[in-house]
């Protein structure tokens, strides 16, 4: 009895996941991947001429970076969209009405969306890949190193849809991407915001400097755009912890997701 039931809720996010995927879809996210293989590919054969010695590096450091940038207007702009546009049209209380639990509509939105930005990072990272070999003329090293790096951007882009989707349930959509957008900053700054608050005069200042930095995701250790871009490969020992802390960090935020979500009033 146990197993059905578990079982019945993992295809009601499942299902909840499938059709937020393909709305999505019908909003037409995936067909910037259209206008991005054709510029990257067009931008290869460019910078194979004026660039002599230097393709593998700009086409890893621009791809990768372009595809950083359209992922996290996706999580936040399609994020914060989730839940609020469900409220605003009034489907929430219709789907709510069903035998539907609202953490698993929370968990089936979430997934829903993380489905479509791994379609769009595996997409933008192939296109990347197909600049290189276009650019090099076959096979070459520094895509050993495209690939992990692009691994850490989904993982990031994870989390931050994890952070737009909690704001999205109690604020609007305006406020949520503007908090979406500052929290990815200040992450991204992580390590300054640790040496702020080692340095600062203010003993008050330090105690709350340090407990920004405690609280915030630490996007800085998932950006290894620069190293990828130099044939780096990523160490196994930083995917590993990189993805362990993405799924902690989200798991955390989901749950105050749903706490929030479930005292919400929607009639």
């Amino acid at each position: 009895m146990i197993f059905v039931d578990e079982k019945n809720k993992a295809l009601k996010i499942t299902a909840i996941a499938y059709n937020t995927f393909r709305e999505s879809v019908r909003d037409r996210v995936l067909y910037n991947l259209v206008l991005f293989v054709a510029l990257i590919v067009a931008a290869a054969s460019v910078i194979g001429r004026i660039a002599v010695g230097q393709e593998a590096k700009i086409i890893i450091d621009v791809g990768l970076s372009a595809t950083s940038v359209f992922g996290l207007l996706i999580a936040i702009f399609i994020g914060i969209g989730l839940v609020s546009k469900e409220i605003e049209k009034r489907t929430v209380a219709v789907i709510l009405s069903k035998p539907v639990r609202r953490s698993q509509f929370i968990l089936g939105k979430y997934f829903g969306l993380c489905l479509t930005l791994l379609v769009n990072t595996t997409a933008m990272a192939a296109a990347v890949a197909l600049a290189l070999i276009f650019a090099k003329g076959g096979f070459d090293a520094a895509q050993l190193a495209l690939w992990p790096a692009a691994y850490l951007i989904f993982l990031e882009l994870a989390v931050m849809t994890a952070v737009a989707l909690l704001f999205s349930c109690f604020s609007t959509p305006a406020l949520s991407a503007l908090f979406t957008l500052l929290i990815f900053l200040i992450g991204r700054w992580s390590p300054d915001l640790k040496l702020f608050a080692e340095t600062a005069d203010s003993a008050a200042t330090r105690i709350v400097s340090r407990a920004l930095y405690h609280l915030l995701p630490n996007l800085a250790s998932f950006n290894f755009i620069n190293e990828a871009a130099y044939g780096e490969s990523v160490p196994a020992r930083l995917l590993a912890g990189n993805t362990v802390y993405a799924i902690c960090y989200v798991a955390a935020l989901l749950a105050v997701a749903v706490l929030i979500f479930d005292r919400r009033n929607f009639k």
